[in-house]
């Protein structure tokens, strides 16, 4: 595996850092992986590992604001500055690797990230892939988001501590040493709250209109973005070519908990599938009570 290392230009001037994994012969796709809030690109290493030895080439950005990106920590003005930050991302991986079959994976933050460039661009990646994203409920106190929304007005980059973090992230105890991670931050200004829960409103009031093959991926202990915000938007995709699976016992940072070999072997099975020409599967979780089945 080759590890390389670069950066962007992100809106406004910004330097946006991402960091690229290649197997040795060419890739079969590329899987681009955008991370969550207060997280960075460096924070994947068994997906990236899982991936890359299936023969996928792996790109990961650092979020403005996050990682070794510039930018205030947790902020934006516009939740378009994640979008065209990734949209140059994109470009920049068309001149690296043309005419390559891109797939985008977002975590938390990165799944809505994601979803809202996927339902505006639809023909820019051949899927779409979620972990753990945030479209219904998530674990913040009300009264920290009436105050984001008070303060976005006024003091925009007034930050709050959003309080993910320890187990709320695994039950791996060697993830949550993460913690200490000094890339890593748990800060979100007012505007990003406010954004973000815009953001949010609108993807969910379009998930109809998905036209790119998505794979849902949650955990069912998820305390930070509650696994039942992924069962109904799930339901509400117009696109045919949709599938979701839940992992009962995991926990928000899924990819690390003491399960992800199931979700890899998950992640790899659909791209798999996808990048040879794609198959349909029904929706499935496991070891669920009959009555949250929904279909």
């Amino acid at each position: 595996m080759e590890h390389r290392e670069g950066s962007l230009k992100g809106v406004g001037g910004l330097n946006l850092y991402y960091q690229s994994w290649h197997p040795l012969g060419n890739p079969s796709a590329i899987v681009l992986i955008i991370h969550g809030l207060g997280s960075h690109s460096g924070l994947f290493s068994n997906v990236i590992e899982h991936v890359v030895k299936a023969g996928y080439a792996v790109y990961g950005l650092d979020l403005r604001g996050h990682g070794r990106s510039q930018g205030q920590r947790g902020h934006i003005r516009t939740w378009s500055e994640f979008r065209e930050d990734l949209k140059v991302f994109l470009k920049l991986i068309e001149v690296q690797q043309p005419g390559c079959p891109r797939f985008l994976l977002g975590h938390s933050l990165g799944g809505a990230i994601v979803l809202d460039y996927v339902l505006r661009f639809p023909t820019a990646v051949q899927g779409v892939i979620t972990m753990a994203p945030p479209l219904g409920r998530v674990g913040i106190s009300p009264v920290k988001l009436t105050l984001g929304r008070t303060l976005s007005r006024v003091m925009p980059r007034f930050a709050l501590n959003t309080g993910f973090a320890g187990a709320t992230a695994s039950r791996d105890q060697n993830v949550l040493a993460i913690a200490q991670d000094r890339l890593m931050h748990s800060r979100g200004s007012a505007r990003l709250a406010t954004e973000f829960l815009g953001a949010i409103a609108w993807i969910q009031s379009h998930a109809g209109d998905l036209q790119v093959p998505i794979l849902i991926l949650h955990g069912g202990a998820d305390q930070v973005a509650l696994p039942e915000g992924s069962r109904i938007f799930f339901q509400k995709i117009g696109e045919p070519d949709k599938e979701h699976h839940e992992y009962p016992q995991s926990r928000h940072a899924l990819h690390r908990d003491l399960d992800c070999q199931e979700m890899l072997a998950d992640l790899e099975d659909w791209l798999e599938r996808h990048v040879k020409g794609g198959t349909l599967l029904p929706f499935r979780r496991r070891s669920m009570p009959d009555e949250y089945m929904l279909g």
